[in-house]
């Protein structure tokens, strides 16, 4: 056969293939890359389940601790005030009544005083509240002389004064409501803030 032929033959088989189309390395290859984004794909969706399950734990393990916090708060309505009280068998007064609260259901040990708590605590706005978290006041002719925990719905609960007891107020009434000092959250309860920081990862891990 005369190299003419020869050369006339690869030219029509190369002719008749379809232009562009893969050869069978090149198909292969392309396989593997569709199975491996198939896989990618899969293992996506998974974490993204198991961190919408980890978001959901964390926020169940930050609201179940807050809600003991206040159920174990209203547990001492009635305590009589005593100043410089710690217990419920002695009585308490207000910074004794917040610390004993956090201590028992957190595990977080505040300091003693009123105005070392607020110092140990992140400001937050009032508009911030949230159960659980401190509201502070003015009620000795100096700052953050008075606390209280706040249970929602505008109301604290505390330890006011001698001759009182453990009761739950509004922070709307007027000798309050010109008293008002600030609000403060606690950090680095135990539970809470573990929980706090889940939810900072988990929304870390979804993006």
């Amino acid at each position: 056969m005369s190299r003419w032929l020869i050369a006339l033959l690869f030219v029509s088989v190369t002719a008749h293939a379809a232009p562009g189309e893969p050869r069978d390395d090149d198909s292969a290859q392309l396989l593997v890359n569709r199975g491996l984004i198939t896989q990618l794909r899969e293992a996506r969706h998974a974490v993204a389940e198991r961190t919408s399950d980890f978001v959901r734990e964390a926020r169940q393990n930050v609201a179940e601790k807050t809600s003991d916090l206040v159920v174990t708060a209203m547990g001492f309505l009635g305590v009589p005030y005593r100043f410089g009280g710690n217990n419920a068998e002695t009585g308490f007064d207000c910074s004794g009544f917040v610390r004993a609260i956090y201590s028992q259901t957190v595990g977080k040990m505040l300091p003693r005083r009123a105005e070392e708590q607020a110092q140990v605590a992140q400001h937050i706005d009032r508009n911030e509240l949230k159960p659980g978290d401190l509201v502070f006041f003015n009620t000795m002719r100096r700052a953050f002389s008075h606390v209280g925990i706040y249970v929602g719905e505008g109301k604290f609960i505390h330890a006011p004064r001698t001759g009182a007891s453990v009761r739950v107020e509004s922070m709307q009434t007027a000798y309050w409501a010109r008293r008002f000092d600030g609000a403060r959250r606690v950090e680095g309860a135990e539970g809470a803030d573990t929980a706090t920081a889940a939810l900072s990862m988990a929304a870390s891990a979804q993006q």
